[in-house]
């Protein structure tokens, strides 16, 4: 009897370490985001993010990253929402999506302060349109099995492939400006945990 019980104890507790070593990883919304700077009249540079990011990556190495456009955050209230009306349009565009797929053999590898340094593909959903971008990427294993994911250099967004040149010619009319660049470096650092 109790071998038994010593062979179920042992089955459940290697039960309990593969799944979690199978299990999904949740962003950790408090210690990620996502940044962009943007370019005015030539030479002013501003910083923006978002407050509300979410995401996953499961087992299989499915990325899936979801940014409320709603969440712009520039400092200016004023300029949150004209971001929000002229440029992102988020009443009917209130959200983007990123999806990737990562090697799950190099992510099931990483060990608490590991490093592995990726260049993955993408897909950017923004504005209603989808293009193919690649990121240059750092994974650090954290402790408790969680990931650190960070750019390495910014992924450049350009406005004329998703749409969004009406929005800042907008934006450069109504706050009567001489320019506005029309691509944006965009950084993120995002935690993962089991």
């Amino acid at each position: 009897m109790r071998l038994c019980f010593r062979l179920l104890l042992a089955g459940l507790l290697l039960l309990g370490v593969n799944a979690n070593v199978l299990a999904d990883w949740k962003l950790d919304s408090n210690h990620s985001n996502v940044n962009f700077l943007s370019v005015k009249n030539d030479s002013v540079i501003e910083q923006h993010y978002f407050r509300n990011i979410s995401g996953s990556i499961s087992d299989k190495g499915e990325v899936k990253l979801a940014i409320d456009l709603t969440s712009i955050d520039t400092q200016i209230s004023i300029r949150d929402e004209r971001m929000k009306k002229e440029l992102f349009e988020t009443e009917g565009f209130p959200v983007t999506t990123l999806t990737a797929e990562i090697d799950p053999v190099m992510l099931s590898d990483m060990t608490p302060g590991k490093t592995q340094s990726l260049e993955v593909e993408f897909m950017l959903d923004l504005h209603g349109v989808k293009q193919t971008l690649a990121a240059k990427l750092q994974v650090t294993g954290l402790e408790k099995g969680g990931l650190l994911v960070s750019t390495i250099w910014p992924v450049e967004i350009k406005s004329e492939a998703f749409g969004l040149d009406k929005g800042i010619a907008a934006l450069k009319e109504i706050a009567k400006l001489n320019s506005i660049l029309l691509s944006v470096p965009v950084n993120a650092q995002l935690a993962f945990i089991k």
